[in-house]
């Protein structure tokens, strides 16, 4: 007979919990500006790197590409996010930021820059740092 699983021992549980306290955090600040956490973070990719490939943007995201493009499609019917063919395959589409989608990126930093702070005051500035480099560890 298997043991009951203790959840105080499951990685999964203890990232998934995490990950919704932290996202409640941001989410709470980010609404200010009409996004969500995860609206916000693909706006942050292409402002870093314009003119991504669905497939590119999804790995970087680390989403599966179904995924991507339910979270894309508001952002898109917003005027956030311009989809252009690529010029060698027209199958091929690149994602850009709109002008409207720069200047929303850029209030929306700003409530993250309020989240990112509060999020570290109380878990701690060198914690949160060492926190990031474990979990980017982890996707690498």
């Amino acid at each position: 007979m298997n043991r009951p699983i203790s959840y105080d021992e499951c990685n999964c549980f203890a990232l998934r919990q995490a990950a919704r306290h932290v996202t409640q955090i941001y989410e709470r600040h980010l609404s200010a500006v009409g996004l969500s956490a995860a609206h916000f973070t693909i706006l942050a990719k292409l402002a870093r790197t314009p003119n991504l490939t669905m497939m590119d943007l999804a790995d970087a995201m680390v989403m599966d590409r179904t995924t991507l493009v339910r979270a894309v499609k508001p952002l898109q019917r917003d005027g956030l996010i311009s989809t252009e063919p690529a010029a060698h395959d027209g199958r091929t589409f690149l994602f850009s930021l709109t002008d409207k989608g720069e200047k929303t990126f850029d209030e929306a930093a700003i409530a993250w820059r309020a989240a990112q702070d509060e999020f570290e005051s109380s878990f701690g500035r060198g914690r949160a740092k060492a926190l990031r480099s474990e979990l980017f560890d982890i996707t690498e």
